[in-house]
């Protein structure tokens, strides 16, 4: 299964942006990450959607963000982003009719929701003013 890496683009994005100070366009994003504007742009539409960022027309126009970095939390991105999969393992058969898979998934299914549970706690305590911090501490020391 192949990873989804939009919650670490969307950050990596968000974090170019709060940096640049002003509205980027889907092109300077893309290079910023290394894909297409298109696919920036998409991705953008969901932020927008969640109020996270705006886009401005014009000769200077681009994304910008919107929201007070330290009230974004990553939990809140990775719901504007559809709430993707977190963990790329699972069951084998959802509905089994084997008594030994049953009990396998039954194992399984309570670990995989305490991960989760413990995963999304862990983002809601991140924002995107910790994670902006963090990226002038980097900066200052280099």
């Amino acid at each position: 299964m192949k990873r989804d890496s939009r919650l670490s683009a969307v950050l990596h994005a968000l974090l170019h942006m709060a940096e640049h100070g002003g509205p980027m366009t889907s092109d300077a994003l893309a290079q910023c990450l290394g894909t297409h504007p298109v696919v920036v742009r998409r991705t953008m539409g969901l932020l927008r959607d969640a109020g996270l960022v705006a886009a401005e027309r014009g000769h200077a126009g681009g994304w910008r963000i919107v929201a007070d970095l330290s009230r974004v939390n990553l939990r809140q991105l990775h719901e504007a982003l559809g709430e993707p999969a977190l963990f790329a393992i699972g069951n084998r058969q959802e509905q089994p009719q084997c008594l030994v898979e049953q009990a396998v998934n039954a194992a399984l299914d309570g670990a995989f929701d305490e991960a989760e549970a413990l995963l999304m706690e862990r983002f809601e305590s991140v924002s995107l003013a910790d994670l902006a911090a963090d990226f002038a501490r980097r900066r200052t020391a280099r």
